[in-house]
């Protein structure tokens, strides 16, 4: 059967063997066989970053949005806020979390696509004193803004504010300053080239006694609860275990690829790609120096509606992406996330001048 290649920013596509670590045999999640799985797991994640020295890894069964749930409901102390910058629709759903559990919470709203004035953070910081946390989407994949994770972490540190970011979309994808960060909330099915179904967060450990304090909100994801059964070898509810099979192979890749490699990989692919892009003519939502190694906006040319080029590229064997919100007919979005090959990126460029 022909591949189909994915070039929305997850599920994405993956190799031979981390498909074949799903075939696997099944597996009662109460054995020690997952314990050693899962354990194996939570190192590898550390071990890809060289973080096992300072932070602690803890996974969950779901998507990314999952693990952020899990951050954002374990990671605010009780009468304090949350500093929410907002410029996409997964900046939103962190305000959407904190009023959910009813947290305090200030924004930042900008326009998609723009990045924040540090000005405007730093005030905030300085003066509204109960921010314990600052919030932050690394990798907006509504727009493919990359917003700046190390400036606005080096404010939260020099505040002694907890720094807690989305890295779904970025993690092993993009660059990732982890020095002031004390929460990566991540997922198998993006840039680690899993399968959907596992997602992590990854914290600091000194962190671990002030998290263990706060009182339970959730039952499902409390972050201390599912840290205590994993370091005992347990867990609370049943996993998603072919998807964990999945995971362990991906990262053996990973490892071996390197981080920095694979930040490469990407970046040359997106390079490749918007090259073409450009000789197209196509117009480009952000600009070149915010935009992420991982996925590219682009306008929609005058005439032509994203149902009719998303169906002839699906005839050829490219699955895009639509716009979301106010951007759903305006523009589409090309992510170079997974295992496709050069050669594919250079035949897409093919179809879509056609297409076009």
């Amino acid at each position: 059967m022909p591949r189909t290649v994915l070039l929305n920013p997850g599920p994405v596509n993956i190799t031979d063997k981390v498909r074949q670590a799903m075939t696997l045999p099944d597996l009662c999640h109460r054995e020690k066989e997952f314990s050693v799985l899962m354990a194996s797991i939570r190192e590898k994640l550390l071990q890809a970053f060289d973080l096992e020295q300072d932070f602690t890894s803890v996974l969950v069964s779901g998507s990314g949005t999952a693990a952020l749930e899990m951050a954002i409901s374990s990671a605010l102390s009780p009468e304090r806020s949350m500093l929410v910058i907002e410029n996409g629709v997964y900046g939103e759903r962190i305000s959407k979390l904190c009023a959910v559990y009813n947290f305090n919470y200030q924004t930042i709203k900008l326009d998609w696509g723009v990045p924040p004035n540090l000005n405007d953070i730093e005030n905030k910081l300085k003066t509204q004193k109960d921010i314990e946390v600052v919030s932050l989407v690394h990798h907006e994949t509504t727009t493919g803004l990359l917003n700046p994770l190390k400036s606005v972490g080096e404010l939260a540190k020099k505040y002694g504010k907890i720094f807690l970011v989305d890295c779904i979309s970025s993690m092993a994808g993009d660059e990732i300053d982890f020095a002031s960060v004390d929460f990566a909330v991540g997922t198998a099915n993006k840039c680690l080239q899993g399968v959907p179904g596992v997602s992590f967060v990854i914290f600091r450990k000194k962190d671990l006694d002030r998290i263990i304090k706060i009182p339970a909100r959730t039952l499902y994801f409390n972050l201390a609860e599912y840290y205590k059964a994993q370091e005992a070898g347990g867990l609370l509810f049943t996993p998603s275990i072919p998807a964990h099979y999945a995971l362990d192979a991906a990262l053996d890749e990973l490892i071996e690829e390197t981080v920095a490699g694979r930040i490469q990989r990407y970046a040359n692919a997106a390079k490749l790609l918007r090259d073409g892009f450009q000789k197209l003519n196509l117009e480009f939502l952000i600009p070149e120096t915010l935009r992420s190694n991982c996925l590219t906006s682009l306008k929609l040319p005058n005439g032509l509606s994203y149902e009719k080029l998303h169906k002839k590229l699906k005839l050829n064997g490219f699955v895009i992406y639509a716009g979301q919100g106010n951007l759903n007919d305006s523009i589409f979005r090309i992510a170079n996330m997974g295992d496709i090959k050069k050669e594919e990126f250079q035949k897409l460029l093919d179809v879509l001048k056609n297409a076009l």
